[in-house]
């Protein structure tokens, strides 16, 4: 059975940065797609940052020019570098992997690192 693991969050004052890492366990897994979503209190979960089949990304507007999203080869790994995090940064990020298996696609969800942005 497939599990995600994040690691990274903390808490990090304004202006600061981290990077948060997610992998999968259980069997060899191929990460075709990713994502990296945030949950905070009162809000609908949200899209942080998409990495598409092919290698290209999209942000949420705001983070765009402060976060990115990759995946590290060598460790089969997606992360997320966050750069001048804001207080409203402060959430529990979610990692999503898709793995394109037998023909279909298949989505797995981590359980979430807490990251609060806070002096």
């Amino acid at each position: 059975q497939v599990q995600l693991v994040e690691s990274g969050g903390g808490l990090v004052q304004p202006g600061g940065s981290l990077r948060l890492s997610c992998a999968a366990s259980g069997r060899d897994f191929t990460i075709n797609a990713a994502g990296w979503y945030r949950q905070s209190p009162g809000n609908q979960r949200e899209m942080v940052a998409v990495l598409v089949s092919g290698g290209a990304t999209n942000y949420a507007d705001p983070v765009r020019d402060r976060f990115r999203i990759y995946k590290d080869n060598a460790r089969n790994t997606v992360e997320l570098e966050m750069h001048s995090l804001k207080p409203e940064d402060t959430g529990v990020y979610i990692c999503n992997l898709k793995e394109r298996r037998r023909g279909q696609w298949i989505d797995y969800w981590g359980r979430g690192t807490q990251v609060t942005v806070s002096s």
